[in-house]
């Protein structure tokens, strides 16, 4: 048996932080948007032999192949939840830019889990996928619906929303890797009353009514206070991408990508073209949402 999916990024279209749990895990409000930015997944089984194995390979040098990357946790996992006693093969080909802030192992390990259910425990809904994905990561509850959705709690409180208003994006990696651990902790170092929080409130509001100009005023992220502040570059391809028509720019999860919104495609196209003279080793997209 074989199958494949396209695994799709996500960005925020806004994130704010509303405190910690004791488990040191933060508790978020954001909402998460799926782009047409794709990593390529497919399961195979393999010639069975005596034992079960479970094996992992990437066309990408940035991440782990075999038992360290998290998608073979995924596969360790629905193998005991659905009784796979299979040999798999886990091929992924890489498009979303790694450590982005773009939730790309996530969704990676989202779209295992919903090939090895098709393939084994179709009866398998997506909230019990969602139940088995949260111990391995906030963000593969999500990515196993994607669409538009508000996040909260650590990630695992979903509300379906509408679909967005239509719009371009340019979607920008700069050359620099952010850990998230690193973001995290230095925002908890903000004193509550300096916080700029978004007002994710609104921002559903706005998409709840089609209002793309109300969508992009709302944009936000809490954590690029201080993560803005130690790379300049984060703020400076927001201001080129605002200076070229963009209604809003904003820096997408732990960073450092930055996406920017445009209402028009021809004056998107345009700034594209700036950026790549501009940035040419930045990874970039022409993207829409999904």
């Amino acid at each position: 048996m074989l199958k494949s999916e396209k695994a799709y990024g996500k960005i925020n279209l806004s994130l704010d932080v509303l405190g910690r749990r004791q488990d040191g895990y933060h508790l978020v409000k954001m909402v998460m948007q799926t782009v047409d930015v794709y990593d390529t997944v497919t399961v195979k089984t393999l010639e069975p032999g005596p034992d079960q194995e479970i094996r992992v390979v990437t066309d990408s040098g940035e991440i782990p192949s075999g038992p360290d990357n998290l998608v073979f946790r995924v596969a360790d996992v629905m193998c005991k939840y659905a009784g796979i006693r299979d040999s798999l093969e886990i091929s992924i080909v890489k498009r979303i830019p790694v450590a982005a802030g773009m939730a790309g192992g996530s969704t990676d390990a989202a779209a295992v889990f919903r090939i090895l259910r098709d393939l084994y425990s179709p009866e398998t809904d997506d909230k019990k996928l969602q139940e088995l994905a949260l111990p391995l990561g906030a963000d593969i509850p999500y990515c196993i619906q994607g669409g538009t959705q508000l996040s909260e709690g650590i990630g695992e409180i979903l509300t379906i929303l509408p679909a967005p208003p239509e719009c371009s994006l340019i979607i920008v990696k700069p050359d620099l890797y952010v850990s998230t651990g690193w973001v995290y902790t230095n925002y908890d170092s903000i004193p509550e009353e300096e916080v700029r929080h978004p007002d994710v409130d609104r921002q559903v509001k706005a998409i709840r009514e089609g209002d793309l100009a109300g969508l992009a005023a709302a944009c936000g992220n809490v954590l690029e206070q201080k993560t803005g502040a130690v790379y300049p570059v984060i703020g400076e391809l927001e201001a080129f991408l605002e200076e070229r028509g963009a209604a809003r720019a904003i820096m997408t999860g732990s960073g450092p990508t930055v996406f920017g919104i445009f209402d028009d495609e021809a004056v998107r196209d345009a700034a594209f073209r700036q950026l790549e003279e501009q940035y040419p080793s930045f990874q970039k997209f022409r993207a829409s949402f999904v």
